[in-house]
């Protein structure tokens, strides 16, 4: 995000226009901005003590002042207003209690009528690249890679919501040594016949098998003979004519749709796939013309870039043997992403494991003078295990992902929804249940692998994840459809009038309060790149709304204006929720 990030938040801003003239008349020779008082108000810790607070802290110095005499001094200054009911120094802070009226007039319906979220929370004017899930071909797509996409596609929706001009995309490894490995079992060992269906997990359970049998032959009689088809292979692809080529072409295609089928399930979309295969030649090539200029250094036949006194080794770029590697695709691919689309920030979706190579690969970019090597950031993240350690498609223990979204869909329906089907009262279908199983995997899933800050390690445990109550996807998502429910049944009509100031209890409080967050949270999990600060304020939206439907009946409720507050309340909370669920790539079922 940018330093001048909009001034958003209406009930901020009021407060901060009314704190700039309170401080100003308190101290006349301090000067600060407008946006620095909005951006310096956060919500108050602790309902009893105040909705929004002010630190004080940050005019410590200038006004020469301790914080809490400087909180008096604003509180003395201060001028009363509409959104503000009452505000008080504490110690270093000057806390405000929101008028709960004019709270409800203008954030809820504004919630109530979409307005609210289509305000624009970045206004850098900026274009952004993100490239996240970058699988490879030939291998099967398993629950392991599914961090990269569901982070990405969180990060993708996000900051389009925040007003950013972005540009999703792929850059899957259809080429190397794994593809070598898979085609040569293919077609020298394979004995099974193509399935008709779900060619693309078979295909990597011949890659798995190529695996075990060259480690099998490693130091016997055959591994020269394996040695030299691999390489044979290799060349062939890399001059793109020949059998094996011919055979990439077509077993590369069922890869392909079994990644379609998880971006198909996962809702993802990408407005370009780059393939590793389209750098392989063009990135030789350059790295041939900085050689001609000087830029780059031979040694022993092979070519790259001394990094020694960055501390970051020395970056190879051509082999010995003539051919390139993932670095000298990557500095090629940097240079498409600029020349093609125009950004100004290209971010990288890749696991920590990729540091080094992305260290070395931006700092080749800024020596050779590529000016826009500043604007290349590594999003890190660390790995997916299962509770008995690390997935490895070499290795063969992963759990394939379509495979696990079938489990999880029949175990969905056979624990929560096979009741319905069961009871002709419901009025469940077949099909709503296989919907709503769908829904409910995927945010399963999804609320699993980006829940947690992005360098935690993520232990996978479907069990957990599918659980109704904790914090969980489904949880949220079971929140969000009792309140569809409620309102449904209560039949909520927006064109009621609504008496805000009803509102009396510290549930109700507490609710309308966190809703007026959303916005900001979403800005701020924009500008750090992270997907948690959402997911928990949505957890702690659910937590909000429970207890105020625990406590605060609505059927039942004391009036009528109370109960039509209320229920526009809830309304207003199950919008924020489908929202939220949204902007991280979860669906959110109607009923459930």
């Amino acid at each position: 995000m940018n330093d001048t990030a909009p001034l958003f938040n209406d009930i901020y801003l009021q407060i901060a226009e009314q704190l700039e003239a309170a401080v100003k008349e308190a101290f006349p020779a301090l000067e600060i901005s407008l946006e620095t008082l909005y951006k310096s108000l956060t919500p108050a810790p602790n309902i009893k003590m105040g909705h929004i607070a002010f630190a004080c802290f940050p005019l410590a110095k200038a006004t020469k002042s301790a914080p809490p005499k400087i909180a008096a001094s604003i509180k003395q200054s201060w001028k009363p207003i509409t959104i503000v009911d009452s505000i008080d120094d504490q110690g270093p802070y000057v806390n405000f209690k929101l008028n709960l009226e004019a709270v409800g007039r203008q954030l809820v319906a504004s919630m109530i009528e979409g307005s609210y979220f289509h305000k624009k929370l970045d206004t850098s004017n900026q274009k952004w690249m993100i490239e996240y899930s970058q699988p490879n071909t030939h291998k099967i797509l398993h629950v392991g890679h599914m961090r990269n996409l569901c982070l990405g596609n969180a990060l993708v929706r996000m900051s389009r919501y925040a007003g950013i001009d972005l540009t999703a995309v792929t850059y899957p490894g259809d080429v190397g040594t794994h593809v070598a490995k898979c085609l040569w079992y293919f077609k020298h060992h394979n004995k099974e016949a193509v399935p008709e269906k779900n060619k693309g997990e078979w295909l990597g359970l011949i890659y798995t098998k190529a695996n075990g049998l060259l480690e099998e032959q490693r130091g016997g009689p055959h591994e020269e003979k394996n040695r030299e088809q691999l390489t044979a292979i290799l060349k062939e692809l890399h001059a793109g004519a020949g059998e094996y080529f011919d055979l990439w072409q077509e077993t590369k295609e069922w890869s392909i749709e079994l990644m379609k089928e998880a971006y198909r399930w996962a809702d993802v979309e990408f407005d370009r796939w780059f393939w590793e295969s389209e750098m392989d030649a063009p990135s030789v090539a350059f790295a041939r013309e900085l050689l001609e200029k000087g830029e780059l250094i031979k040694d022993q036949g092979a070519v790259g870039m001394d990094l020694n006194q960055e501390k970051l080794g020395f970056c190879l770029l051509i082999k010995s043997d003539g051919t390139g590697l993932y670095s000298t695709k990557d500095v090629e691919l940097a240079r498409r992403k600029f020349e093609e689309f125009g950004v100004d920030k290209n971010i990288y979706v890749v696991d920590n494991r990729q540091a080094h190579h992305f260290k070395q690969v931006f700092k080749v970019l800024e020596k050779i003078g590529f000016e826009k090597a500043k604007d290349c950031h590594h999003l890190q993240y660390a790995m997916v295990e299962l509770p008995d350690g690390a997935m490895s498609s070499r290795k063969g223990n992963i759990v394939p992902l379509m495979e696990l979204v079938d489990q999880m869909e029949t175990k969905i329906k056979k624990d929560y929804l096979q009741k319905y089907l069961e009871n002709p009262d419901s009025g469940w279908t077949q099909k709503q249940v296989d919907e709503t199983a769908s829904m409910i995997a995927n945010g399963a899933i999804k609320y699993g692998m980006i829940r947690v800050d992005n360098n935690r390690k993520i232990v996978f445990n479907m069990e957990d994840w599918l659980k109704l109550e904790g914090e969980t996807g489904p949880y949220l998502q079971y929140v969000h459809a009792r309140i569809t429910s409620l309102c449904e049944k209560l039949k909520f009509d927006p064109k009621n009038p609504i008496q805000w100031s009803v509102l009396t209890k510290v549930q109700e409080e507490a609710l309308l309060i966190h809703l007026n967050s959303f916005n900001d949270v979403v800005a701020s999990s924009v500008a750090k790149m992270q997907t948690m600060h959402l997911c928990s304020y949505l957890y702690e939206l659910a937590k909000n709304f429970n207890s105020f439907y625990a406590e605060c009946s609505i059927a039942k409720a004391e009036s009528s204006e109370i109960a039509t507050a209320r229920l526009a309340l809830a309304h207003a909370t199950g919008k924020v929720m489908a929202k939220g669920l949204s902007l991280l790539g979860i669906p959110a079922p109607l009923k459930m």
